[in-house]
């Protein structure tokens, strides 16, 4: 019978999860500075794998059965999965890029949504105002792993924010999870109420915290490339993921240089790098 691996890493082994942390966000903020109209998501996908193998790593989504692309990106109704291709980016529209990075064994796992520049200004405000949403519930949850007793607390947290802001749908068929030698691990991390508590939160817990939002309902298909998940009502979609870390002084978010602090201050939490 095969051992059970804990879910919580040692000091050492979370001191291994910075490097892969930081070399995703680096694939993304890749990313991010080629997104304009024109541009296809082939292209994006490109500009990521090359961060990424220039840095020693290699795409953890690659190692995925059945997937061979560095990222995965969708497009306005487009919630989650998207495969990069031939797609090109039209003004106005609203992208999701989740990206991860494997790193001597290690793993990072991370996601931001861009608004591309122009288009009809009320359509592209509603998808800003749509991934300022996502995001700000993203760090909402984070802020709350800060003092948490259970991992439910974050979903909890997420969920408390979404609601505060408006008519939102939050999927519930895709959740987030813990991190480390693999890209998903236990423990599932909910990003709304849920009646079991969850995991206990201590040092060495690591987390891929990731709030999936929608304009409309919150119901979703996969389409026949069989990775793609959309909204059944064409709304738009949202996506914002942070690898975390739990440790004896505090969190610290792993895929943000400067570990969340510009982020988190607004909530009052200030984060502390892994000793």
């Amino acid at each position: 019978m095969g051992l059970r691996r804990s879910i919580y890493k040692t000091p050492a082994q979370l001191r291994s999860m910075v490097e892969p942390g930081l070399i995703t966000a680096a694939s993304l903020d890749a990313v991010r500075a080629l997104i304009a109209p024109g541009v296809t998501t082939g292209e994006l996908d490109a500009a990521a794998f090359d961060v990424i193998r220039s840095r020693g790593a290699e795409s953890n989504f690659q190692l995925v059965r059945g997937y061979r692309h560095t990222t995965c990106i969708s497009v306005n109704d487009q919630v989650v999965h998207g495969i990069p291709g031939s797609r090109v980016l039209e003004p106005g529209d609203i992208v999701s890029i989740d990206s991860g990075a494997q790193y001597q064994g290690w793993n990072g796992d991370s996601a931001t949504t861009i608004v591309v520049p122009g288009g009809d200004p009320v359509v592209a405000s509603s998808r800003q105002r749509l991934s300022d949403v996502t995001e700000g519930s993203l760090w909402a949850g984070i802020a709350a792993l800060a003092s948490a007793r259970r991992v439910g607390e974050v979903g909890d947290a997420v969920q408390s924010y979404i609601d505060a802001q408006g008519e939102y749908g939050i999927l519930r068929d895709y959740v987030g999870h813990g991190i480390g030698r693999k890209m998903h691990e236990a423990p599932t991390v909910f990003n709304y109420h849920v009646s079991d508590p969850g995991a206990e939160v201590k040092p060495g817990l690591c987390l891929a915290i990731e709030p999936m939002v929608t304009a409309g309902s919150d119901a979703t298909f996969v389409e026949d490339d069989d990775w793609t998940v959309s909204t059944v009502d064409g709304s738009d979609g949202a996506h914002w993921e942070h690898s975390v870390a739990v440790h004896e002084t505090g969190i610290w978010v792993l895929t943000s240089p400067d570990g969340g602090a510009a982020a988190l201050a607004p909530f009052g939490v200030t984060p502390v790098p892994v000793p």
